[in-house]
């Protein structure tokens, strides 16, 4: 999501505007988002758009970033240079700020910005391993972590080996910084 389109919601709900650092709005990644933020967005853009929006679990996110590989990248084994914004990744953004959206090739499936830029708000709870996870797919949302959500990708100040797409770390809900973002997925009935 980026800045644009998180501000229309902002607009309409009166929500704190998040921060941009200076590196500029418009097609850059909206940061500064905490996990309860990314949820109320998922609610008012299925509201508005009478689509059912909502945060990815775990599983269909690196699902979606693998896009039918193997491999550690949606690219391939190996971080390679300039196919993302990490610390090391070789773009003109490495490890300084976010890059807009979209500056890098897409994966297989024609997503764009799976690894780096911004950490992604999932659905999940934490928990340090996958043990009793839904066998589904659906994401885990019951339990003794749920104060900490799952992020997903690595951002602009990662390095690369961060950005593999099996890495994931967790944060606190309440947490608004200049690495973490907001992907949606859509549910098709």
């Amino acid at each position: 999501m980026t800045f644009a389109e998180y501000g229309r919601f902002v607009a309409a709900t009166g929500r704190d505007r998040p921060d941009d650092r200076g590196w500029g709005r418009g097609r850059r990644p909206v940061i500064g988002v905490s996990w309860e933020d990314a949820a109320a967005y998922a609610d008012w853009l299925s509201a508005e758009t009478g689509e059912a929006y909502r945060l990815p679990s775990e599983a269909e996110w690196e699902y979606a970033t693998r896009a039918g590989t193997t491999t550690s990248y949606g690219w391939g084994p190996f971080i390679g240079r300039d196919r993302a914004n990490c610390d090391g990744c070789g773009s003109r953004w490495d490890a300084s700020r976010t890059a807009p959206v979209g500056s890098f090739a897409p994966n297989p499936w024609g997503l764009h910005d799976m690894h780096g830029n911004v950490w992604e708000w999932v659905a999940d709870c934490w928990h340090a391993d996958y043990f009793g996870a839904p066998s589904d797919g659906s994401a885990r949302t019951h339990g003794e972590n749920c104060s900490h959500r799952v992020v997903r990708g690595g951002s602009w100040y990662s390095f690369g080996l961060i950005l593999r797409a099996a890495f994931r770390l967790w944060e606190a809900v309440g947490v608004r910084d200049a690495y973490i973002g907001i992907r949606l997925a859509r549910s098709i009935d």
